[in-house]
């Protein structure tokens, strides 16, 4: 056991779904795509006399947020200029908030093995994001498209103690962010980034360590490793007595190190002062409850609705609520099918169609399947007119094709063979043409009953019960084994 425990704490950097950047009209476009610097004004490229103005829609995603981290909402905020000096940054200073942010407190509860954890959350405030650097050929190459993109920063106390809490806490969070619809969550493309504060002290020391920030972690896989790596580079300094310095990191993704990029910097380095072209940003009060009576019903809240309201196990409420589309889905079918049990809906949701989702490489928003048309698959299920086979048949073509699925029932004759006579006379066929293989069965060679299961169940096309198939079969076996003529 590790004599040193950690305190790790996390600054989220997540980008808001605005059409347009936080103070000006440029449209905001995917960074990993469009045409570089095709997206820029004189605003958001720092031109002389340029002023800028707040964008209500990114401020409005923020309240959001701080209303479900239950954060307290500032009725004053100011924004402040960050200064320093980097060539993504044309302005030589970062519009941000410090003295004054939008919101302060709040939690953020983190489900965990056996029970969960409460993470505080020490603020939440706005800001414009940067420009991007492309490093290729010897050279850096700089595009403005992403500079002045509303960017919301929300910063955890150092509550987390372990690399897989860090792990729950950013899921967690990013499904939140996904559920409020503030925040894409698509980590390829950069619109959440991580930083890691990360420090370690003795096992019995309240007191918290010298703590080293890693910047600028574009995923759940560098972070993660970034933060293993850290916990064990100051333990191993402590053991050998060898001090920790307070440090900017950067993580070096090719060699799976951590490296100084400076001294950490306190607030007075960058020379925080207001921003003298924009106005303090009140809230009204009337507006927040608006914002507040919009609020989707949250994660958490929705799991245990889901477990208790529709009777779920845990792992599938779990899945089923992991996005919020995916738990849309789930919904609309059961109402489209409420003699289906919930649980069999969830089943074939998490099964068959998730399945066919990632054989498409499709997301669950843009799934071509209706909730409406998996119930009629269900319901045609559940009634007897179909067989299981027959169903997962039907949903993947309807899936891939459309189509009302009683029609095609009726049309193609798929309907599920039920009539205990019918079958009968299907396993004499079989009987009668396999003889070889009755007779071992007769003779005590008993898995034989699968494969002749598999035999009627072709001679009906794949259309009939199979209970009772597999009554009628045993029923005829055991009939043969009682008139086997003696040895």
């Amino acid at each position: 056991m590790s004599d040193f425990r950690p305190a790790i704490g996390l600054e989220v950097h997540a980008e808001l779904q605005t059409q347009s950047k936080m103070f000006c009209a440029c449209p905001v476009v995917d960074s990993t795509s469009a045409q570089p610097n095709s997206a820029v004004c004189e605003v958001c490229t720092g031109m002389p006399g340029a002023l800028p103005v707040i964008n209500q829609r990114a401020v409005e995603f923020a309240v959001r947020v701080a209303l479900a981290l239950e954060s307290t909402l500032a009725p004053t905020s100011l924004f402040a200029r960050k200064n320093y000096f980097y060539p993504d940054l044309p302005k030589g200073y970062q519009i941000s908030q410090y003295e004054f942010p939008l919101a302060q407190g709040g939690r953020l509860d983190v489900p965990l093995d056996g029970g969960h954890k409460t993470v505080r959350i020490r603020r939440v405030h706005l800001e414009e994001d940067t420009g991007k650097l492309v490093h290729q050929e010897g050279a850096s190459l700089i595009d403005y498209n992403r500079s002045g993109v509303p960017l919301l920063e929300i910063v955890s106390e150092p509550d987390l103690e372990s690399v897989e809490q860090v792990r729950e806490y950013a899921i967690t969070l990013r499904r939140l962010l996904r559920y409020l619809e503030v925040n894409s969550g698509d980590m390829e493309k950069g619109v959440i980034r991580f930083e890691a504060n990360v420090s370690v002290r003795p096992v019995g020391r309240d007191a918290l360590g010298t703590r080293t920030e890693v910047k600028n972690l574009n995923s759940f896989r560098s972070m993660l490793r970034a933060v293993t790596f850290e916990i064990d580079r100051q333990s191993s300094l402590l053991t050998a007595g060898q001090p920790v310095l307070q440090q900017t990191l950067g993580w070096d993704e090719r060699n799976s190190v951590t490296l100084p990029q400076r001294g950490k910097e306190e607030a007075h380095d960058y020379r925080y002062f207001p921003e003298p072209d924009l106005p303090p940003l009140v809230l009204d009060p009337a507006w927040i409850e608006q914002v507040r009576r919009s609020l989707p019903e949250l994660p958490a809240a929705r799991l245990g609705r889901f477990r208790q309201a529709y009777g779920l196990s845990p792992s599938q409420a779990r899945l089923l609520t992991e996005e919020r589309a995916s738990a849309d889905y789930f919904e609309a079918a059961c109402s489209a099918a409420p003699d289906v049990p919930p649980s069999e809906v969830a089943n074939w949701i998490s099964g068959e169609l998730f399945s066919l989702l990632n054989e498409g490489g499709l997301p669950i928003e843009a799934c071509p399947l209706p909730p409406p048309t998996l119930a009629a698959v269900l319901v045609l299920h559940q009634a007897g007119r179909i067989n299981l086979p027959t169903a997962k048949q039907l949903l993947a073509e309807v899936f891939r094709q459309g189509g009302d699925p009683a029609q095609l029932v009726e049309q193609r004759g798929l309907a599920q063979l039920s009539d205990p006579e019918a079958i009968d006379r299907l396993v004499i066929e079989v009987e009668l043409a396999h003889p070889a293989q009755v007779a071992q069965y007769i003779e005590g060679k008993k898995g034989i009953e699968h494969w002749l299961f598999g035999q009627v169940m072709r001679a009906a096309s794949g259309k009939a019960d199979p209970h009772l198939v597999q009554q009628r079969l045993q029923h005829r076996l055991a009939e043969l084994e009682k008139n086997r003529p003696p040895s």
